[in-house]
């Protein structure tokens, strides 16, 4: 049987989408970042934890090192993590070509056309084309999380956008179709970690308490708000550690006080000696509810123990959300304390680890170490 120019045409297409899912691995993903290959732009786009902006793999900006980047199947994927667009490559601008991710943006730009509306899931299947159960299934497995979750997440981080503009936190609500000051009270510590009036501008109004000490792989800054822990991060200047705080939060009222802070620097120390794997430690962090999700089955792991992210991503009922599970990783912003560093590839490879793949590997023979003489 001999295929038109159309038939041919159609043949090439799903061979090309064939080929492509079977590449989508991280390093192969990473290989074409490093050759710069625009034949990959539109498949996916990487992001860079130190700058927090992601690109299209043919950017000709710098390469950074490998354990700052992560990989999104979408530019909205991307952002909703926290990360903003490159403005050299312009990674929005590229063509998706597969069409089940092109799917998914479309339903991601209709959320953000309609945020003020309150958006059935059965609209949103409508206005993709698809049945419920598929859009629920694609997107979940694409995003890593519902459909419903991501319009929660836009409306959120329209508000936070709109405090940090200035607006007032009434203002700011309605302006993100957060129709009711009730819902967003009762959200605002899973989302925002702070309160809304807290958190506007930066963290305006709030007083942040931190410390720096040594532990055994670098430097250790502690950080707190009076509700609880907001950053714990490693390195190897003091210096860096702090102005890292302050650009977070830069208009929060930042204090150190390395006193006050004594005994909670010892109990998220002692997460490494493995007296204490989970102390009872409050937080202030904010999060997605994919997020949540996430670090609370981390903080699940034994002491000692590793799990893989295709593991975290099944026991969460989520087998696709693999790569969402490697990003809600990456942006954990305490270590230790939620402890991203227990979590390997399939193969047991390290993986990712926003503090240093090198502290990530002593962080896990210590704990092993310390469990087998137990």
């Amino acid at each position: 049987m001999r295929l038109g120019f159309r038939g041919r045409h159609a043949v090439n297409l799903a061979l090309k989408q064939i080929v492509t899912k079977q590449i989508v691995t991280d390093e192969n993903y990473w290989q074409a970042v490093i050759a710069r290959d625009s034949r990959m732009d539109g498949q996916f786009v990487f992001a860079v934890s130190s700058t927090r902006i992601y690109c299209r793999p043919s950017c000709p900006s710098r390469r950074p090192h490998r354990e700052r980047v992560s990989f999104f199947a979408l530019p909205e994927a991307a952002e909703q993590a926290g990360y903003r667009a490159c403005k050299r490559c312009e990674p929005r601008r590229a063509r998706i070509l597969d069409p089940q991710i092109e799917m998914v943006q479309q339903v991601c730009r209709y959320v953000r056309d309609n945020q003020t509306n309150a958006l059935k899931l059965a609209e949103l299947a409508s206005h993709a084309g698809v049945s419920v159960f598929h859009l629920q299934r694609t997107f979940k497995s694409i995003m890593g999380v519902s459909p419903r979750q991501y319009a929660t997440a836009e409306q959120f981080g329209a508000f936070k956008s709109n405090l940090k503009a200035g607006a007032t936190v009434t203002d700011a609500l309605y302006d993100a179709g957060l129709n009711s000051s009730r819902r967003l009270y009762e959200q605002a510590s899973d989302e925002l970690g702070m309160t809304p009036a807290t958190y506007g501008r930066g963290g305006r109004g709030a007083t942040i308490v931190f410390t720096t000490a040594s532990c055994s792989f670098g430097r250790l800054l502690v950080a707190m708000t009076e509700r609880g822990l907001c950053s714990v991060s490693i390195g190897d200047d003091d210096e860096k550690l702090e102005e890292s705080l302050r650009k977070e939060f830069f208009a929060a009222e930042i204090v150190r006080a390395d006193s006050k802070l004594n005994q909670v620097v010892k109990d998220v120390l002692s997460i490494l000696e493995g007296r204490e794997p989970h102390p009872n430690l409050p937080l202030d962090i904010r999060s997605t509810a994919f997020q949540r999700q996430v670090w609370e089955k981390l903080r699940s792991i034994p002491y000692g123990e590793t799990m893989s992210y295709g593991e975290v991503a099944k026991a969460l009922g989520n087998a696709g959300a693999v790569r969402a599970v490697g990003r809600a990783c990456g942006s954990n912003p305490v270590a230790l304390v939620i402890p991203c560093h227990r979590v390997v590839r399939e193969d047991k490879s390290l993986g990712g680890y926003r503090w240093g793949l090198d502290r990530k590997k002593k962080i896990l023979d210590r704990e092993k170490t310390i469990r087998s003489e137990k």
